[in-house]
């Protein structure tokens, strides 16, 4: 036995030598014993299927948002963390009321067409317009011919038609309708792209807060054939809303490990714990939520504290404008910590990971010599690693105050899942034990790894560094629309 120790610790130095100087000759040893934990006794699954059988959707501002953040809460403190707290804050909360749209080409005898609201429309709509198709409801949709939507709704879609011209923008349904309101439009349809008849809810709004025009969604399939009959004939749609909106209070659940060393410097990992409200959100974002809840445990019952501190937040009100993530940053600017923050890892339908992102090309190094380390214990990571950035999910709140984000790479939805995102069929019965275990074990040891590191090449960019690395990514037009952008230039 003790040749065998002796062996197994020869070739930990082994593989440290390999790697770089910011990784410990600890690490591999400790990464072990996270894999043999979770592996042996994670609680994601588990957890998540009891808050889905008991607490249903997690809707920000709703009674079951308020279960889900005591659950969140009372969860860790079971794992044993004795500094668990809510970070509460006020949003204006939106919930839908009743609908009902129909079309057709006379006024008089329009047809009831499936549809679902949009979240931040308005609290009460009641109209009678011409449906206008205005393709991809990008800018250059609108450019030719700028009054055509004045006073009449919008037909988008939303995603990328087949046969649009190259470099055609992949906006945000929120951008989408901020453009059509620019242009005049009184109301905007949006034809999901799920086949099947499958309708996709989630905010119209670039800045959390009600939109003047009603928005709506309908199916794949009957989008196109409105598409179609476009082409031919003039159309017509009545759109009959009521919806609720109130301000609301609302709490993120944070969870700290006190750095050894650095205690001054923070990693911060989360995923958002809200889901809307068609069915119980197990894919957006139960999966990764409930990961990061279980990358805590394993951290607490190793007993795990490495040189950085760490705050694991389950954020709220995340599909509704990123406003947990939103005020857990105001909070950090505020209290001045904001520049002691490192890292943000992020964990938005997670599943299955095969490799480590990152925004930050100087973490190259670090993350693959974690990931050398972890496919030394299981061949099926792949330590594949990529490089950029996006918008419309906690991190980027963090990312526009300079400051690096990453997170998992090169996974998969189980079950087909995908067409499933902001839908009635986001049940827990899609979700699979192994790829959350996967998420949850190479994770832990990506967030130990940052957070225990001699050094973090990363930098916390400055407002200029930030401008710059923004532009390079093509953010600047989103962010420009969204009303975030806040240079002049």
């Amino acid at each position: 036995m003790k040749k065998i120790l002796a062996l197994s610790g020869i070739l930990s130095l082994l593989l440290v030598n390999e790697l770089n100087a910011q990784v410990k000759p600890a690490w591999p040893s400790i990464f072990a014993k996270i894999n043999k934990e979770v592996l042996d006794n994670s609680n994601a699954y588990t957890s998540l299927k009891i808050a889905s059988e008991t607490i249903g959707h997690r809707l920000t501002g709703s009674e079951n948002g308020k279960k889900a953040e005591q659950y969140a809460f009372d969860l860790l403190k079971s794992y044993g963390f004795t500094n668990v707290k809510f970070q509460p804050f006020e949003v204006e909360s939106w919930s839908r009321g009743t609908l009902a749209v129909s079309i057709g080409s006379n006024v008089n005898s329009l047809q009831s067409i499936k549809s679902v609201s949009l979240a931040h429309s308005p609290v009460i709509s009641d109209i009678t317009l011409e449906v206008v198709d205005m393709g991809n409801g990008v800018e250059d949709d609108y450019a030719a011919n700028p009054d055509k939507v004045k006073g009449k709704i919008a037909l988008v879609y939303l995603g990328i038609l087949p046969g649009s011209k190259a470099g055609t923008p992949g906006l945000h349904r929120s951008e989408k309708t901020a453009i059509a309101t620019k242009y005049g439009a009184k109301g905007i349809i949006v034809i999901n792209t799920a086949d099947k008849g499958v309708l996709l809810t989630g905010t119209a709004s670039v800045t959390g807060k009600l939109i003047p025009i009603p928005a709506v969604c309908v199916g794949k399939e009957d989008g196109l054939a409105l598409k179609e009959q476009l082409k031919a004939i003039q159309l017509y749609s009545h759109i009959n809303m009521t919806n609720h909106s109130g301000m609301i209070k609302a709490r993120n659940v944070v969870a700290s490990i006190k750095g050894a060393s650095i205690p001054n410097e923070k990693i911060v990992v989360g995923g958002h714990l809200d889901s809307w409200d068609l069915a119980t959100g197990a894919m957006d974002n139960g999966i990764g939520s409930f990961s990061v809840l279980d990358m805590a445990r394993t951290f607490k019952v190793l007993k795990l504290q490495p040189a950085r501190t760490i705050d694991f937040v389950m954020f709220m009100g995340e599909e509704e404008g990123l406003l947990g993530s939103r005020a857990y940053v105001d909070a950090s600017i505020k209290d001045k910590s904001v520049d002691n923050i490192r890292y943000m890892l992020n964990y938005d339908m997670t599943n299955d990971p095969k490799g480590y992102a990152t925004s930050s090309q100087e973490s190259k190094e670090l993350f693959e010599s974690i990931g050398t380390i972890a496919k030394q214990l299981d061949t099926n990571f792949k330590n594949t690693f990529s490089v950029g950035a996006g918008l419309h999910s906690d991190h980027q709140p963090f990312m526009l105050n300079g400051i690096p984000t990453g997170g998992a790479a090169g996974g998969s939805l189980p079950k087909g899942a995908g067409p499933c995102y902001h839908a009635d069929c986001d049940v827990f019965s899609l979700v699979e034990d192994k790829g959350m275990r996967n998420t949850v074990r190479f994770n832990t040891m990506l967030l130990f790894g940052i957070a225990d590191a001699n050094k973090i090449e990363a930098k916390h960019f400055t407002d200029e560094e930030t401008r710059l690395f923004l532009i390079k990514n093509n953010l600047k037009e989103p962010l420009t629309i969204a009303g975030e952008w806040r240079w002049k230039d």
